[in-house]
């Protein structure tokens, strides 16, 4: 009975309640809402700056998160499987397997290989140019790959070195609408004086962290992952050419 009381006297008075939310001269609020209605719109438009830096950055470690998983699981399948086909001489079998992972980065840099060693494989070079030609291809796919990799990572060290700034504008915005305003009130104390400037300092300030710190932290790990895939690659493409090299000597 009593919450069924409360909520029609809620109800009767909601129209009071809207024109609190939305009145100028409203009492000094720490509130989200509250601080965003006291801002400027300079202020505004810091905030809103770094709200996109912010859903930019969370995009960018969304897509690089998947795309990292996605190539670990897959290469993690295709080693063994591409291992098992080369032992058995089945170089056929084993671009198959690549083209089958294609979200692999190994799978990637290894078909570069075999496909440029498979088209030299019938021709008449002098000897070495086949193995020459397949380093070749492994080192062009080993940077596009590398490239696909780090992609979205520059704006991401972007954003997490310069949202810092960018909240530290808003705060000298927040400091002089602070003073300004304590020079317009002629003498009146209080903090409803400065509450709209103070609480733009404050909002600009924590907003600019909140944004660059996750996007430092996770600039640093996936630049480590992509260090960890350029090790596999470069390892894979060795153990590639050490095998191009037998099966050119059994050959001869």
């Amino acid at each position: 009975m009593l919450f069924a009381n409360l909520a029609t006297l809620m109800l009767a008075k909601a129209h009071l309640v809207a024109f609190w939310l939305f009145q100028e001269n409203e009492a000094v609020g720490w509130d989200l809402l509250s601080m965003w209605r006291q801002m400027g719109w300079l202020a505004r438009i810091v905030v809103v700056v770094l709200l996109i830096m912010s859903a930019w950055s969370i995009g960018v470690m969304i897509d690089r998160w998947i795309a990292f998983n996605a190539a670990r699981k897959q290469s993690r399948l295709f080693a063994p499987a591409v291992a098992g086909a080369l032992r058995e001489g089945k170089l056929d079998e084993a671009i198959r397997v690549a083209e089958r992972n294609k979200k692999s980065h190994l799978a990637k840099v290894v078909t570069a290989g075999l496909q440029e060693f498979k088209a030299h494989g019938e021709s008449t070079e002098i000897p070495g140019e086949q193995i020459e030609a397949s380093k070749r291809a492994l080192e062009r796919a080993e940077a596009i790959v590398h490239s696909e990799l780090k992609r979205g990572l520059g704006g991401l060290a972007t954003i997490g070195s310069t949202a810092p700034f960018v909240g530290l504008f808003g705060t000298v915005i927040g400091i002089l609408n602070a003073f300004r305003k304590m020079s317009e009130a002629k003498g009146a104390t209080g903090i409803g004086v400065v509450a709209g400037g103070i609480s733009e300092a404050l909002v600009t300030t924590a907003l600019g962290l909140f944004v660059a710190i996750p996007a430092v932290m996770m600039f640093n790990y996936f630049t480590g992952k992509v260090e960890a895939f350029d090790v596999e690659m470069d390892n894979s493409s060795s153990e590639l050419v050490d095998y191009f090299l037998k099966r050119s000597s059994a050959r001869r």
